[in-house]
């Protein structure tokens, strides 16, 4: 009797991971085994050495300059429980070129790598305006469809342009929620194809009518501008920005197993690193006199779009209603590197927020608050 309900479980499991496979779900086991098994319920920051990744090279790497009151000033009690309990991992503050605070917490230092999350796709649209500038692609107006055959016969998919997907308005099927298990983001997160992925969505209306944030449309972006590179993008990146910078480590960028970068996320680095492409933005651009990425397309990254309700540009999330302006990366849980030109400051938080509150017209509040807090701390 045992044995045949043994069996007949045996049977059912079977069919059940054939049809999840047949379906398109086979991903899921991807999933499992490498959160739901390790006590996680999504994503998490130190998961980078279970995926594959392409090596985002250094070659001499510049320390960061302490400035004389580097952590002479304590955080107060409100930032700290604010950090706290958004369980953070690095938090570093610059001023004017220079280290003013650096803190972690939960085992984390100076050489440990997170998960950079979406903050990656400000990183993407980089190197879109780094290919313009080289003549790599002719301009960010140009079809998608330009580049893939196949996006001719999709419909609304036809007027697809670059911009569309830097600015989030690319008018995709793709439903952006990261717990979810079936939803397209799970898909390419742990899939093992990301050309699937984001080729098979549909497009429910017109690109470039209406401004809603979705991974797909940095990821479609990637696909461009790999086939525009005729190179791995990590090598690109490698090229143009982390030797120039002088970044402290080399850096990993996840992919799937066709070694295509997640262009929408999933860049592996150190917090001083981080900063350092914040600084980037600080000087407009500039690394010891060189211009190495073009002022006009920093200035359109960091322009809020019309259509975004000011809180958007392309790849940067802006926050102009502040009495301190602001700009800044955002990556899932809490990832942020913010600009605040107008103090020459910026600060990098990275963590693990699993209930990130985002009331703030779509922003995080905990942006707001310590882009406030920490500028009025280090005058």
């Amino acid at each position: 009797m045992w044995l045949i309900i043994l069996q007949t479980v045996l049977i059912v499991l079977v069919v059940a991971i054939i049809l999840m496979y047949l379906f398109g779900y086979g991903y899921l086991f991807s999933g499992i085994s490498k959160t739901y098994l390790r006590g996680r319920s999504t994503a998490y920051i130190d998961d980078g050495k279970l995926f594959s990744s392409n090596i985002i090279k250094t070659a001499s790497p510049k320390i960061w300059e302490e400035s004389p009151e580097y952590n002479k000033t304590n955080l107060p009690k409100n930032i700290v429980d604010d950090l706290v309990q958004s369980h953070t991992a690095a938090f570093i503050v610059v001023k004017n070129g220079k280290l003013m605070h650096e803190q972690y917490w939960n085992g984390y230092h100076q050489l440990s790598h997170t998960n950079s999350f979406s903050m990656t796709k400000a990183i993407t649209v980089m190197l879109l305006g780094k290919a313009i500038e080289e003549g790599k692609i002719n301009s960010i107006d140009d079809l998608f469809s330009d580049y893939f055959d196949e996006f001719k016969t999709k419909g609304f998919g036809r007027s697809l342009t670059l911009k569309n997907l830097a600015q989030m308005e690319a008018g995709l099927n793709w439903d952006e929620d990261y717990k979810n298990p079936f939803l397209p983001t799970a898909r390419a997160y742990y899939g093992r194809s990301l050309r699937k992925a984001s080729f098979s969505r549909r497009f429910k209306e017109n690109p470039g009518e209406r401004f809603e944030y979705q991974s797909g449309a940095t990821q479609l972006l990637g696909f461009a501008l790999k086939k525009a590179l005729n190179q791995t993008l990590a090598s690109y990146l490698s090229e143009k920005f982390w030797i120039p910078l002088g970044m402290e480590q080399n850096a990993e960028w996840s992919t799937d197993e066709e070694g295509m970068e997640k262009t929408y996320c999933c860049i592996h680095s150190n917090a001083r690193d981080f900063a350092r492409l914040g600084q980037l933005f600080l000087d407009d651009g500039k690394v010891d006199g060189e211009q190495i990425l073009n002022l006009d397309f920093i200035n359109q990254m960091k322009t809020p779009t019309e259509k975004s309700e000011e809180i958007y540009g392309m790849g940067f999330w802006i926050n102009e209603d502040n009495p301190v302006k602001h700009y800044y990366f955002l990556g899932l849980q809490g990832q942020y590197i913010i600009m605040i030109p107008e103090h020459q400051m910026l600060i990098v938080k990275t963590g693990s927020d699993h209930n990130l509150s985002k009331n703030d017209r779509g922003r995080p509040d905990q942006v707001k608050f310590l882009v406030n807090e920490v500028v009025s701390l280090f005058k």
